[in-house]
């Protein structure tokens, strides 16, 4: 074999290995750039630091000494951001001017040179030699400008892929970051409506806990106010539904006979006893019938039945009063021979009558009542005072509207205290 053309052969070969070895150490390059950015940025969770630090590297592996990064947020421009590296202070405006105007005409990616497509933008700085558009989402843009390479040499198109990929890490993280930000926001935002949350929760339980007191109020206060007087002002706070009207109501009047003479008999805390085990009694046969005692005295009660229907007043009130009649004879039968018995007489009276609030004012204050005024209230009282024996009385108004409903017995007209002309009264019949 011939040694010199063995040689010469292997001569001619050896650029081979030597190109091949220029594009592994182009692509470890890149490897090593891309790993180092990456890594680089991905510990960072904020705009500002990861614009930072990508052109502190991106600058420094291509060897220039001016370079900046601009985004901007096209739904809110005052988040613009800008991070510059070798330009006077004084040039940031122009810088933001200038990135300003590039944005809103050239279009995100690619790699754009001064000496090819950039001579279009003249209103960058002259400095800027590069620059790579890019876009993060829908609503933020921006672009990374470099100037010229401190060695002189022009950006070849293995600078430009490898731009491209630096700059779409840079948009990872930026994605990252937009999406930190968000969820930052969100949580302050929620943590701001737990506060507010927790402040309208207290109020709350605050406002609860003065309804539970204005609650206790009304139940101790409906002990001694009618109830026809609470649902009214249940109805209208402002009292408005309590100025005296004039309205169809009956009214009956229950009276202990022989009352004085056995307050003499008993004493006090036995007579009280004896009082409330029978009014605690009619109580139920009261309310269970729509009525409503507006006022008490030692010996009797005087009660309301307000409904607006004039025969169903008048019926309430004579079936009240004759459950009133037959609870008190059952009271009476349990009672041993040495306990007293009570005599329950009634009367009551239908028509109209000014029913409503009553002020009356003195040097002590004002003092407010609630009851019905009128000629109707005052026979119904002297029917009931004409009654004895347990009877229960009605007047001609009452009894015509109840007459269908109930056995009456006819006593004739008498003659009432206080009242011009006779009244007709007639007496209820047991069912």
């Amino acid at each position: 074999m011939d040694r010199s053309k063995d040689t010469e052969t292997r001569t001619e070969s050896s650029p081979m290995p030597e190109r091949i070895q220029t594009e592994l150490d182009r692509q470890l390059f890149h490897l090593k750039t891309l790993c180092d950015v990456s890594r680089e940025l991905l510990g960072l969770a904020e705009v500002k630091a990861i614009l930072k630090n990508f052109l502190l590297m991106t600058m420094g592996n291509f060897g220039v000494v001016e370079g900046f990064v601009f985004t901007q947020d096209a739904h809110a421009k005052e988040t613009a951001q800008l991070v510059s590296m070798g330009f006077q202070e004084s040039e940031r405006p122009l810088l933001v001017k200038g990135a300003t105007q590039f944005l809103a005409k050239a279009d995100p990616g690619g790699v754009l040179i001064r000496d090819e497509a950039l001579q279009s933008f003249d209103f960058l700085l002259p400095a800027v030699v590069c620059t790579v558009p890019f876009s993060v989402d829908e609503g933020c843009s921006g672009f990374l400008g470099l100037g010229s390479k401190i060695v002189g040499d022009p950006y070849s198109d293995d600078d430009k892929d490898l731009l491209e990929t630096l700059v779409n890490n840079l948009v990872v993280a930026l994605k990252n970051a937009r999406s930190f930000e968000d969820i930052k926001r969100l949580n302050q935002d929620l943590q701001e409506k737990n506060v507010q949350l927790e402040k309208a929760l207290i109020e709350l339980q605050a406002a609860l806990k003065k309804v539970e007191i204005l609650e206790s109020i009304k139940a101790n206060l409906s002990k001694f106010v009618p109830t026809t007087v609470t649902r009214m002002i249940e109805r209208s706070p402002t009292g408005e539904t309590l100025e005296p009207t004039e309205r169809d109501v009956s009214v009956l009047f229950v009276d202990i006979e022989g009352y004085t003479k056995i307050s003499e008999r008993l004493g006090g805390a036995e007579l009280n006893e004896l009082i409330e085990k029978y009014f605690s009694v009619f109580m139920e046969a009261i309310y269970s019938n729509n009525g409503d005692v507006n006022e008490t005295a030692g010996d009797g009660l005087m009660v309301l039945f307000p409904s607006q229907d004039e025969t169903a007043n008048a019926l309430e009130a004579v079936r009240a009063a004759l459950t009133i009649r037959e609870k008190a004879a059952l009271i009476n039968k349990e009672e041993d021979a040495s306990s007293e018995s009570l005599v329950i007489n009634m009367g009551i009276n239908s028509g109209r009558a000014l029913l409503g609030a009553a002020k009356f004012e003195s040097y002590t204050g004002s003092r407010w009542t609630y009851t019905a005024r009128g000629m109707v209230t005052n026979v119904a009282a002297r029917i009931g005072a004409l009654a004895s024996g347990g009877e229960l009385l009605l007047s001609r108004s009452t009894a015509d509207r109840v007459k269908e409903h109930f056995s009456l017995r006819c006593l004739g007209k008498v003659s009432l205290k206080n009242v011009s002309e006779e009244v007709e009264v007639f007496a209820a019949q047991d069912q």
